[in-house]
């Protein structure tokens, strides 16, 4: 991920770049090409994700998902039509920072919509058959770490809501909770330092 980021500050400078110094491309150019290098640097990042690590997801989850996409496929793609119609009349194209940015808008809509359509196809469906003597995806599970007990359900990624108890499988406590069973003790690190859960049910 450090990685990605560095490509993205430099994709994302290549204007600045062009814009100060002698070369044959012009600023529009440079701007179009550093879209491009963004939009290739994610899917490839995404592409990795998805084949190492699938994404589980529950039946509402993938409805959300594909209500998402249909909402970005038409009502927004439409939107983004119209500005671009309406930057094209104002005239001269290469300095119409209009439409360069509505075209930078349109690129990236076009690779969430690659994403989502990626998402739903890899889309691992969290089971209702699953088995409840040990943690899954999918598992709500009780737990005590000295302080009462606290209940927490463990979901894809997508879904995940801290806040309401909803941890991903692919954070350190869901992590930690994974195939552990009724009586089980399991140390999760943390920035506080290391604690310790022991799993009292799970349903």
């Amino acid at each position: 991920m450090r990685l990605f980021s560095l490509l993205c500050v430099e994709a994302i400078m290549l204007p600045h770049f062009f814009k100060n110094y002698p070369h044959p491309y012009d600023l529009t150019r440079a701007r179009a090409f550093s879209t491009l290098v963004l939009t290739l640097v994610f899917g490839i990042i995404q592409g990795l994700i998805y084949f190492f690590m699938p994404e589980y997801i529950s039946v509402e989850g993938l409805e959300k998902l594909k209500q998402e996409l249909h909402g970005l496929k038409t009502t927004r793609r439409q939107e983004i039509a119209v500005r671009l119609e309406h930057a094209k009349s104002l005239g001269d194209l290469s300095e119409n920072a209009e439409y360069q940015e509505t075209k930078e808008e349109q690129a990236l809509l076009e690779r969430q919509i690659i994403d989502l359509e990626d998402m739903i196809r890899n889309a691992v469906m969290i089971k209702s058959d699953r088995p409840m003597d040990v943690v899954t995806v999918g598992s709500t599970v009780v737990v005590d770490a000295g302080h009462g007990p606290e209940t927490y359900k463990i979901v894809g990624s997508e879904e995940a809501k801290p806040i309401e108890g909803k941890i991903s499988n692919e954070s350190p406590l869901g992590k930690a909770f994974l195939r552990g069973r009724v009586g089980d003790s399991v140390k999760v690190k943390t920035p506080g330092g290391t604690v310790e859960y022991k799993i009292l049910e799970i349903t």
